[in-house]
C-alpha cells in the first residue's frame, strides 16, 4: 500500500511501579521463630561433660539453688546434678540459698558440698526475702561468677544434664547471654498413675497463653516458667527481678527486650519430676505471674493488693508482687557490694579467678 502509514496511537506511559506491601507483622515474627527454633533450641546432649571441661576457662561459673524445706531432695542435687560438673573444673562455686527451712535443708546442703547462706540475711537492708525470687536477686550479691545457673531444690530425678544443658550455650558460643530449660512434665497422681504431660499447668494454662498473645517472639518456648536457666551476669544484674513465683517470667521477658531473641537459648533437659503443689495453691502462683506479665504490658499498670478467695469467705490472700530492682543499679548508686554481702561471698574458698567472659552490652 503506497501512501503515509497510518497512524498508531501513542503507547500509554510505562505503569509506575507497584508499591511493596510490607509483609504483616505476624508473618515476620512466624519467621523470627522459626528461624530462632532452627538456631537457639538444643538438646542436653550437645554438651556432653568432656566438651564444657575442654572451654571451662570461658567463664567462672556459680550454680545458685533456692531451698525452702527440701531436705529429702537437696543432697541428691548437689551430688548428681553438680558435684560432676564441679569435679570436672566447669562450676566454680555452689550457693544454697536457704529460706530458713526447718527440716535440716542447710545442714544437709552444707554436708554435701554447698556455701549455704540465709536468705534474708544477704541485703537485710532491704528486709526480709519475700520469696523465690527475692532469694535470686540476693544471690546475684553474693556470688561471682560471669556467669550464673539457677537450679530447682526440689527436683525428684536429678541428672546432670539439667546443669549441662543451661551451661553448655553460654561456655560455647559467646553470642548467646540466656539459656532455658525445658523439660517432660510428666504427672504422678496419688494413685501412682502417670500422665505424660501432666505437668506444668501454670505453664500451659497461664504463661504460653499470655506469651502468645502479648510476646509471640517468645511462643517457641516450651516451658517459660522453668526454674532451671542460666545467664551472664551482666545481663542478670541488669534486669529487675519479681520477689515471688513471676521471675521466670519476667526475666524471660526483659531479656528478650534487652538482648533479642537470638541471644536467648532453650535446651531440651529430658524428662523431670518435682513437687506438684495443689490446684488452689497454683492459683497463687498464676496470679503472681499474669502480674509480672501485665507490669510489662503496662508500666502504669496499678499495683495489685492480693487474690480474692470465694472458699474462704471471700478473704484475700497477699501474693508479693513487688519487684527489686537490677543489681546493677544498685551498685552504680553505692558503690561494690555492701559489707554484709562481700562478708558472705568470701565465707568460703573460692577458686583462682577466671578469664573475664564474653558480656552483653548493657
Amino acid at each position: 500500500m503506497n501512501g503515509p502509514l497510518p497512524a498508531f496511537p501513542e503507547s500509554p506511559s510505562p505503569r509506575a511501579p507497584r508499591a511493596t506491601v510490607p509483609a504483616p507483622a505476624h508473618a515476620v515474627q512466624d519467621r523470627e521463630v522459626a528461624t530462632w527454633l532452627a538456631r537457639r533450641r538444643h538438646h542436653h546432649g550437645a554438651y556432653p561433660l568432656e566438651r564444657l571441661a575442654s572451654v571451662a576457662d570461658a567463664a567462672r561459673v556459680s550454680v545458685v539453688i533456692p531451698a525452702k524445706r527440701t531436705a529429702d531432695t537437696i543432697g541428691r542435687i548437689l551430688d548428681v546434678t553438680v558435684a560432676p560438673l564441679v569435679a570436672a573444673g566447669v562450676v566454680d562455686e555452689v550457693v544454697v540459698v536457704d529460706a530458713a527451712s526447718d527440716d535440716g535443708t542447710a545442714r544437709v546442703a552444707a554436708a554435701h558440698g554447698a556455701r549455704v547462706v540465709q536468705e534474708s540475711a544477704v541485703r537485710p537492708d532491704v528486709g526480709p526475702c519475700r520469696g523465690k525470687g527475692d532469694a535470686m536477686w540476693r544471690a546475684l550479691h553474693v556470688t561471682d561468677g560471669d556467669v550464673v545457673a539457677f537450679l530447682d531444690a526440689d527436683t525428684a530425678d536429678p541428672d546432670p544434664a539439667h546443669l549441662r544443658g543451661i551451661v553448655g550455650p553460654l561456655l560455647t558460643d559467646p553470642t548467646v547471654a540466656m539459656v532455658r530449660g525445658a523439660f517432660d512434665r510428666p504427672y504422678r497422681t496419688a494413685s501412682g498413675r502417670t500422665e505424660p504431660h501432666g505437668g506444668g499447668r501454670v505453664t500451659e494454662l497461664m504463661a504460653r497463653p499470655l506469651l502468645n498473645l502479648h510476646r509471640p517472639l517468645l511462643s517457641g518456648f516450651r516451658q517459660p516458667l522453668a526454674g532451671e536457666f542460666a545467664a551472664r551476669r551482666t545481663l542478670l544484674e541488669a534486669l529487675p527481678f519479681p520477689v515471688g513465683y513471676g521471675v521466670e517470667v519476667s526475666t524471660l521477658m526483659d531479656a528478650l527486650d534487652r538482648v533479642g531473641l537470638d541471644a536467648l537459648a532453650e535446651v531440651d533437659l529430658g524428662e523431670r519430676q518435682n513437687r506438684h503443689q495443689p490446684l488452689r495453691d497454683l492459683g497463687l502462683m498464676a496470679y503472681a505471674v499474669l502480674c509480672a506479665v501485665e507490669r510489662r504490658i503496662d508500666r502504669d499498670a496499678a499495683a495489685p493488693v492480693g487474690l480474692r478467695l470465694p472458699w474462704e469467705d471471700g478473704a484475700v490472700r497477699a501474693v508479693p508482687v513487688d519487684e527489686r530492682p537490677p543489681v546493677a543499679a544498685g551498685r552504680a548508686a553505692t558503690g561494690p557490694r555492701d559489707g554484709a554481702a562481700a562478708a558472705l561471698a568470701a565465707s568460703a574458698p573460692g577458686r583462682a579467678a577466671r578469664p573475664a567472659a564474653v558480656r552483653c552490652a548493657p
